[in-house]
């Protein structure tokens, strides 16, 4: 197991569809136990592979004591809109209100292969969408209303480690997800 460094908004990677999981071995075992020791590192709510620069459709959440992971997942959502707080470990330090379905059925695999299902309302509804969003190439900013998000992207270009990362040479490029902003999951 180990603690791997999180990829900040920027990093292409995050902006990429993750491809589908074939081989439930045991690199993929060895994924799950890193994304979950990173996510408790950071701390986290869960914590996506691309987030850590596989782009792997796997992810991991801890949400009310309880841990969790999923391999392929899809969503079913429901119709009942919440709004919310919501950050990411790709955004340090920003979070914003920021519109989700109410519940979630999530279904997927675990790390050995065997068919799972999850369903979660509220906040653990919120961190399975955000998840699978980032399994899609989609960033929790790209859920935002149009002025929440210019101030978001204003927010991005002013955070210090934005800027640390262009005065270490990497300026990080900034997209527009290619994804509807409003749409719903799978």
């Amino acid at each position: 197991m180990a603690i791997q460094p999180i990829r900040y908004f920027g990093d292409p990677v995050l902006t990429t569809p993750a491809v589908e999981v074939k081989d439930f071995d045991k690199e993929l075992r060895n994924l799950v136990r890193d994304l979950t020791e990173t996510m408790i590192d950071a701390p986290g709510a869960g914590l996506a592979a691309p987030q850590i620069g596989v782009p792997l459709r796997v992810f991991v959440w801890h949400v009310d004591d309880e841990f969790g992971h999923l391999v392929n997942p899809t969503l079913d959502l429901s119709e009942e809109m919440q709004d919310g707080e919501e950050g990411c470990l790709s955004f340090p330090e920003l979070s914003y209100e920021t519109p989700r379905a109410m519940r979630a059925v999530a279904k997927g695999w675990n790390m050995h292969g065997e068919p799972l299902v999850v369903e979660g309302t509220e906040f653990l509804a919120r961190a399975l969408q955000h998840e699978a969003d980032h399994l899609n190439g989609v960033l929790f900013i790209d859920r935002l209303p149009t002025e929440l998000r210019k101030q978001a992207m204003k927010d991005i270009r002013e955070a210090e480690w934005f800027m640390q990362a262009e005065a270490d040479g990497n300026s990080l490029e900034i997209k527009v997800s290619p994804h509807s902003m409003f749409g719903r999951n799978l």
